[in-house]
């Protein structure tokens, strides 16, 4: 995965609340296994009406909003535990996703893929809506290693929780089987020094 320390990016504000998996990604292209192409499809019933064109009103077909970081309102991901809603954003090029709220299993298919699920208070994302909708230019800072987000223009900033392992993960660039992998050298280490120990525990038995 591609390591995320620290981003600074436009954002889209997506004012709504109660975003389910199938509003991500609808159930009827979930029966591909490969995540490449994924992206085309996110928010498919919201970005285009029943004819196939783009509907205008939809936040990401409107021109003046653009960036890889994605404002949600409260309860972002519940419904489904699907995977492909994480695959969807990672493809479309989102690198974070803001919210007061996060279904559990969608937070963890989220930092499995490397998005980062940025979760501040209803005070705070107000204020990102608020300074976002007013300029689409406002830069907003994620700073992973001080877990913080910060509102460029003004400065005002909020600190966010990540588990410890999973923010590990994505600083090094690391899927679960990387960060295993990585520490490959400490666990052949430490299996041959139980080995020993056992070893002279037999020999201090046998005399």
């Amino acid at each position: 995965m591609e390591k995320f320390i620290k981003l600074t990016d436009t954002a889209i504000p997506l004012d709504a609340e109660n975003v389910d998996t199938d509003q991500i990604i609808p159930a009827r292209f979930l029966k591909a296994t490969d995540k490449e192409g994924f992206g085309e499809n996110l928010f498919r019933d919201w970005r285009f009406n029943k004819n196939g064109e783009p509907n205008e009103d939809f936040v990401l077909n409107q021109d003046r909003y653009s960036g890889s970081i994605l404002i949600a309102g409260n309860n972002f991901g519940c419904g489904s535990s699907r995977e492909h809603a994480a695959w969807a954003l990672k493809a479309y090029g989102f690198k974070a996703v803001v919210s007061s709220y996060f279904a559990d299993i969608f937070k963890g298919n989220a930092l499995n893929n490397g998005v980062l699920p940025v979760q501040v208070s209803p005070n705070f994302l107000h204020k990102l809506f608020t300074a976002v909708e007013k300029d689409p230019n406002e830069k907003v800072t994620i700073d992973l290693e001080e877990q913080k987000i910060k509102l460029e223009s003004s400065g005002q900033n909020e600190s966010f929780e990540i588990d410890p392992y999973k923010k590990t993960c994505l600083l090094n660039g690391y899927d679960d089987i990387d960060f295993l992998t990585n520490k490959l050298d400490a666990i052949e280490d430490f299996e041959q020094k139980r080995s020993e120990n056992l070893n002279r525990l037999e020999e201090t038995l046998q005399n």
